[in-house]
């Protein structure tokens, strides 16, 4: 069973986060204190075919930041330890996805190497209590965290909410594809990732 609890306890947030690659349930319970992240994480989860769950208590009195970063970091550390030497995984995935007048595209290699490319230029500077420029952070802190090279790209679009939500989807359907099993040993010519 793949599959990792991980806690994150640090002065400025307090984190449970259980994740289970296996077994699909549809089952997500995310509470992190805003409620846009909480919604986007909930899509991620379903895309991405894993039951997750997580509790965020956060210095959301000074702003989204940290909450959104750690919770980014503690994710990126579960798929890590879920996946462990990443043996017989597909190893990458992609996913071009349309949401009414936006298209995104994630794709996305887990390889030990870990780097971001985000673009993405966002026409507004908050949804609900999230602030925007949050979303680069958050997969920063998973690219990194996870050993994922992931690349982030929103060919076009203009609501901010549905830009959001499109990246947040296609880089579930590209874990997913990432993750799936298909045999065999570590995913590298080299032996090792």
């Amino acid at each position: 069973m793949r599959e990792a609890i991980l806690e994150r306890n640090t002065n400025e947030t307090k984190i449970k986060l259980e994740l289970f690659l296996d077994d699909f349930n549809a089952e997500s319970d995310i509470a992190t204190g805003i409620g846009f992240l909480d919604h986007m994480l909930n899509l991620f989860a379903f895309r991405a075919g894993v039951d997750l769950s997580i509790k965020c208590n956060g210095d959301l009195e000074i702003d989204g930041h940290h909450t959104a970063e750690d919770v980014g970091i503690v994710l990126g550390q579960a798929i890590s330890e879920a996946l462990g030497d990443k043996r017989g995984i597909n190893r990458y995935g992609s996913a071009r996805l349309p949401m009414d007048e936006c298209l995104a595209q994630v794709d996305l290699d887990i390889c030990n190497r870990p780097y971001l490319v985000f673009n993405a230029q966002f026409p507004n500077e908050k949804v609900g209590d999230f602030e925007t420029e949050l979303t680069e952070e958050f997969f920063r802190a998973v690219a990194t965290h996870a050993g994922m090279t992931l690349h982030i790209n929103i060919l076009y679009g203009k609501n901010t909410h549905h830009m959001i939500e499109a990246v947040f989807k296609a880089f579930g359907i590209a874990i997913k594809q990432a993750i799936e099993l298909t045999g065999g040993g570590v995913p590298s010519t080299k032996g090792v990732l």
